[in-house]
């Protein structure tokens, strides 16, 4: 017979590596693994969704009491009083030093961290290019209060002298005007890019390391100097992952704590406005911090938790703007 029990003597033939094909239990065993692992990987996706949208909600549903009774603007305003039962308070100077303080930050941490994954993985010797990138991974894993403590009692008195010669230079420039103030925007921006310099430097380097090798050696073989191999191959392939790199490291600066809390001095209440990076002031997250103990009313909970929501928003728009430009560089490519 050319059958048994439904099966074909074809069917029944060994596959080429000389094993008999899966039938009957086996088979299905096998695509029901397939459908429990998307439905895991699945349900995981809207899990982070759900949770995602939940914060936002909550942060929302918080925070629209307390803007209600607001008597001031709340995004154009740099009075914060949200005791008794006219509470004015906006968020303006948490706006300006938490986004000034980021992208000074970024800028630093950015570019130093991209020519650190171009060494480690283009110039340095094999020999040193493992613990390279362990000791820049080893910054990722001091914590918050440590890098506050150490800008406090040591970097602090290190970078003044270094800030009173740029406010000399540069002091007629409303952004380096001159102040007595030692912890200063310029110092947590410091410390910032020293923080999120192994996120930079991590992604960076694992893109670059990806660059297919007959890119490289297409452009060597056309006469490129080494420069400028890395230039035309290396750096347009990796270009993406330093983006979503530099967006990463941008979500930690801003939401960052415990360090800017205890080394940017704060400002007395009324203090003019100053732009410049000279300057003390608040972020979003060390005003909340710093505030922490106010929290014995819904209307002074809310009023700090509609400042949570805007960094909550900030945050989101920022790693959007990160997707888009991703998405838009690879449809370029391709």
């Amino acid at each position: 017979m050319s059958s048994v029990t439904g099966v074909s003597a074809v069917d029944s033939l060994p596959d080429d590596d000389g094993r008999p094909p899966l039938l009957g239990d086996q088979a299905s065993t096998g695509r029901l693994g397939d459908r429990l692992f998307g439905g895991a990987a699945t349900g995981a996706g809207v899990l982070v969704i759900a949770l995602v949208t939940l914060v936002g909600v909550f942060l929302l549903w918080q925070a629209i009491p307390a803007l209600a009774n607001n008597e001031a603007n709340f995004l154009t305003s740099r009075e914060w009083n949200v005791s008794g039962d006219n509470p004015r308070f906006g968020i303006a100077d948490l706006l300006w030093t938490t986004v000034l303080s980021s992208i000074l930050a970024m800028g630093i941490a950015v570019p130093l961290g991209v020519c650190v994954a171009l060494f480690i993985t283009q110039y340095a010797p094999a020999w040193l290019r493992k613990p390279a990138a362990q000791l820049i991974d080893l910054l990722a894993a001091v914590p918050s209060i440590v890098y506050g403590l150490w800008g406090v009692a040591q970097f602090t008195p290190f970078i003044d002298p270094l800030q009173q010669k740029l406010q000399q230079w540069l002091g007629w420039f409303p952004l380096f005007r001159e102040t007595s103030i030692t912890a200063t925007i310029f110092v947590i921006s410091l410390v910032l890019a020293i923080m999120i310099l192994p996120i930079v430097t991590s992604l960076s380097r694992e893109v670059f390391a990806q660059t297919p090798a007959p890119h490289k050696e297409g452009a060597l073989a056309l006469g490129a100097t080494k420069w400028e191999m890395i230039k035309t191959a290396v750096l347009p392939y990796g270009r993406p992952g330093v983006i979503s790199a530099a967006m990463l490291a941008l979500g930690r600066a801003l939401g960052e704590t415990v360090a800017v809390m205890m080394i940017l001095s704060t400002l007395a209440v009324g203090t003019p406005f100053n732009p410049s990076i000279f300057n003390g002031g608040e972020t979003f997250a060390s005003r909340i911090a710093n505030n922490a103990s106010e929290f014995d009313s819904p209307q002074k909970a809310g009023a700090f938790i509609a400042a949570g929501l805007v960094l909550f928003i900030l945050t989101f728009v920022v790693n959007a703007i990160a997707r888009v430009v991703i998405e838009r560089r690879k449809a370029f490519t391709e």
